[in-house]
């Protein structure tokens, strides 16, 4: 697992370091592509080439250097921003924010090269500098361009950033309706189970004999089930008070199928009934416990279900385990760790500690 992290994030610095050679190589390109557009007939163009080659080497140098710090600064603030400010959430305010520090940041850098080249380099050379209106025009001709290089580019970073996110989150779409297919499907296997359906057709057939008000609220809270996976299976997330609603009538069947052989504890606080998760997730983790463990009246299936201070939903059963498992109808852990992968930048934990079965369950915030 190391070894893969150390992998991608190898893959993010060649990634980030081929963008900037890119955005170097473009911005030193297009410098001299608008100063040619502006002014084509300016006397800098007759006969450049036939300048000293010291002379190109060095204003080439200087130009690259500047193109760098353009380019450097627009993906440096653009990553910065991105913790602030997201495209997401705040595109016009963002849009706004980037490109007035992104000017504000060039115009500094030219006034400071301005100040720099006026107050030393003609110094040293003994250059007499009379501000006439040529060198004023040329001064702004430069910040003109490097205020439109910096645009240029910020527009392409923001462009590639948009793009690259709409593929990552097409291809989060696409994993996230895989998964939601297969818990449909297996909501569906759940529904036309054999052994579920004449398990609980068989306790109801008892009850109604014993007791005809008991056998009705029991036929009602299968009805429940199957409504809720009919209903449910389909979405990416439920409230924590749905979920809830339904395990009260998963468990009304359990306790009246098992007795005292499986005890039920929840204690769940109600300021987080509006929190999220992936549905039938709770249904998932009991049958579980229900799959690979003993439920008698001596040593009862103890299953917890609760809240703790951690933000978390946690599923707690102690470890009775039989010597055969039956085959599952469920869900599989598996889906719901790739459902939270998909959903939320949290995951569940899974503890076992010999003598109790844990998963923690983060809950995810309801979006506003």
């Amino acid at each position: 697992m190391q070894d893969k992290v150390n992998y991608k994030n190898d893959e993010n610095l060649i990634s980030k370091n081929k963008k900037r050679l890119l955005f170097t190589i473009l911005s030193f390109l297009l410098i001299y592509l608008i100063a040619y557009i502006i002014d084509p007939f300016a006397s800098c163009w007759n006969g450049y080439f036939q300048r000293n080659i010291f002379e190109i080497l060095g204003e080439w140098t200087f130009t690259i250097i500047y193109s760098f710090a353009i380019s450097e600064f627009s993906i440096f603030m653009h990553g910065r921003l991105d913790r602030v400010i997201t495209w997401k959430d705040s595109p016009m305010e963002r849009l706004i924010i980037e490109t007035v520090i992104n000017l504000f940041v060039v115009l500094m850098i030219n006034l400071l090269l301005v100040y720099i080249i006026s107050r030393y380099y003609y110094e040293l050379q003994n250059i007499t500098v009379a501000g006439s209106l040529e060198e004023k025009r040329g001064v702004i001709q430069n910040i003109s361009i490097s205020v439109m290089v910096a645009l240029l580019i910020m527009g392409i970073n923001i462009g590639i950033h948009l793009i690259n996110n709409w593929k990552n989150e097409s291809i989060r779409a696409a994993k996230l309706g895989q998964v939601i297919l297969e818990t449909e499907l297996q909501s569906l296997k759940l529904q036309i189970d054999p052994h579920f359906v004449f398990n609980n057709l068989s306790v109801l057939s008892e009850i109604i004999l014993e007791n005809q008000q008991l056998g009705y609220e029991y036929a009602e809270n299968f009805s429940k089930i199957y409504r809720y996976l009919l209903v449910n299976s389909k979405k990416d997330v439920i409230s924590l008070e749905e979920e809830l609603n339904f395990l009260d009538s998963y468990i009304f069947l359990i306790k009246n199928r098992f007795g005292d052989g499986v005890h039920f504890e929840i204690n769940v606080d109600p300021a987080k009934y509006s929190y999220q998760l992936p549905p039938l997730t709770l249904q998932l983790l009991v049958e579980n416990a229900l799959k690979h463990n003993q439920t008698n009246k001596k040593r009862p299936l103890r299953i917890k279900v609760y809240t703790n201070s951690q933000n978390q939903l946690v599923v707690e059963n102690t470890l009775l385990p039989i010597e055969q498992v039956s085959e599952s109808s469920g869900l599989g852990i598996s889906n719901i760790i790739k459902r939270y992968d998909l959903l939320s930048h949290l995951q569940p934990q899974i503890l076992n500690t010999g003598r109790t079965f844990k998963v923690n369950l983060p809950l995810i915030e309801q979006a506003s």
